[in-house]
């Protein structure tokens, strides 16, 4: 990344976390309901892996931490609050809210609550994308935690046996709701795990945005040069607890000290900064842009944007309830 990209990944990543703290407040001003799973502290992670790829052209699978994902692919932030809030102008037309955001313009092809349910859709778009000819990659982020299911296995095993165009990304941020990742997985290092089916694998530092990149174009163009899947491990942490649930009390206090020393923004902003390629007035002002916009754009369209309309209760359920697919439209 030149100058120029490092600043435009710098303020995406500021926007992402300011984006959620805005949803923390949103959620405990009952303005968000249902399940809500923040990133703050894993920025670099998606950010990293995307710039490497082809956001809008590749298709982009994940698990329900998935607002900046979304984002990150192109969706609009204001159709992800919208949906959030539960709203008719949100990516999922407010039927999905957090976990469900779906944006198939961009290929973004949604967040899911089922833990490990991504692995098989991944592989499936993969294997079509092989059957057309396409140059895309399916990218499926996914947990560590997610990695003990059966789908998992399964998937790695069809992909390497097909040799399909899927890269698999792993966000390590060592817990899985409230259990570490040492008293319920048995090899910690997960990038070793899938060395029973041949699938190149490597480990990356997940809070260092430009070491993330590296990691990440090296596994995209393998992939992408039809030499089958690639597995990327990052190692990260979310500064929340699992979601707005979660009391967080099971984590040392040290340890959460230990990696906020190590926050992904504040490592590019300090190296940017050294280099004498920002300055602290820039970033600030960045920063209150970032504010300004969240506040006085984004939020407004999502409390001023209609609920979805009673009589649409049974629409996207079944698809012969929907007038447009009984009429022949899309």
């Amino acid at each position: 990344m030149n100058s120029a990209d490092k600043k435009r990944v710098l303020r995406e990543m500021l926007f992402a976390r300011r984006f959620e703290e805005r949803c923390y407040e949103a959620y405990v001003e009952r303005k968000i309901g249902g399940f809500l799973h923040l990133y703050p502290g894993q920025e670099a992670c998606v950010h990293g892996v995307m710039e490497a790829a082809r956001p809008g052209h590749d298709y982009v699978i994940t698990g329900y931490r998935d607002h900046i994902h979304a984002i990150k692919c192109g969706c609009d932030p204001k159709a992800v609050m919208a949906e959030l809030f539960g709203k008719e102008t949100g990516c999922s037309k407010g039927r999905g809210g957090s976990m469900h955001l779906f944006d198939v313009a961009h290929r973004f092809m949604g967040g899911y609550a089922l833990v490990g349910g991504p692995f098989p859709l991944a592989v499936g778009m993969a294997k079509a994308i092989k059957m057309k000819g396409g140059d895309e990659i399916a990218i499926c982020f996914l947990g560590d935690a997610a990695n003990n299911q059966g789908t998992f296995h399964e998937s790695l095993n069809m992909a390497a046996l097909w040799k399909l165009p899927v890269l698999f990304v792993c966000e390590n941020n060592l817990y899985g709701i409230g259990t570490r990742i040492d008293r319920s997985t048995a090899v910690v290092d997960q990038y070793k795990r899938v060395c029973g089916y041949g699938i190149p694998a490597a480990q990356e530092d997940g809070q260092d945005v430009e070491k993330v990149y590296a990691a990440a174009r090296v596994a995209v163009e393998h992939v992408r040069g039809g030499n089958g899947p690639y597995f990327l491990e990052l190692l990260t942490y979310r500064y929340r607890g699992h979601s707005m649930s979660d009391s967080n009390a099971y984590r040392p206090k040290e340890e959460e000290r230990m990696w906020s020393r190590r926050d992904p923004i504040i490592i590019l902003r300090d190296r940017l900064i050294e280099a004498g390629e920002l300055t602290m007035d820039e970033y600030k002002r960045m920063d209150d842009e970032i504010l300004h916009e969240i506040e006085h754009e984004i939020i407004p369209f999502a409390e001023q944007s209609p609920e979805p309309p009673v009589e649409e209760l049974e629409r996207y359920v079944l698809a012969e309830n929907d007038p447009w697919v009984r009429g022949g439209a899309r």
